[in-house]
């Protein structure tokens, strides 16, 4: 099975000027824990996590009105192909220790593949949803981000 047979497709996005506190309203109309950060090309940047807004701005007293997204993203972004076996986007998702990624054509956005997407399909086992769910939990020193 391909990412882009079960990727969410309406996926919102930030730019990297934009401000903290932009980036969280987004984040709280579309309920949604984590925002991709893109250049004007749609090229992902970056990524903000309701987790990064509360360490790297609240907690070190930054303003979220004035402090741009591109000083609280996170840049180490993994992402796939929309053409990638979703057993390829599973690993990378492991591998990161996240529950989503942003999925990419020619280098651009295109859509996210969240934990969400992949339990609903009917063509995942429940096994398989488990043992990804296992895999980005486990707690491992060498987990790639944060996000």
């Amino acid at each position: 099975m391909k990412v882009r047979e079960i990727m969410s497709l309406d996926v919102n996005y930030c730019m990297p000027n934009e401000t903290v506190a932009d980036a969280a309203k987004k984040m709280n109309e579309f309920h949604i824990g984590s925002i991709p950060v893109c250049d004007e090309s749609k090229s992902i940047v970056g990524i903000i996590t309701d987790r990064d807004i509360t360490l790297r701005c609240v907690a070190t007293g930054k303003d979220a009105n004035i402090t741009p997204t591109s000083e609280i993203m996170t840049t180490n972004v993994g992402c796939c192909k929309s053409d990638a076996d979703l057993q390829v986007a599973t690993k990378l998702m492991s591998d990161y220790q996240v529950r989503r990624i942003p999925v990419l054509e020619k280098n651009k956005l295109v859509g996210i593949l969240t934990l969400g997407d992949i339990a609903k399909s009917r063509n995942v086992s429940a096994k398989e949803v488990a043992d990804t769910v296992e895999n980005i939990c486990k707690s491992e020193s060498n987990a790639k981000n944060d996000w």
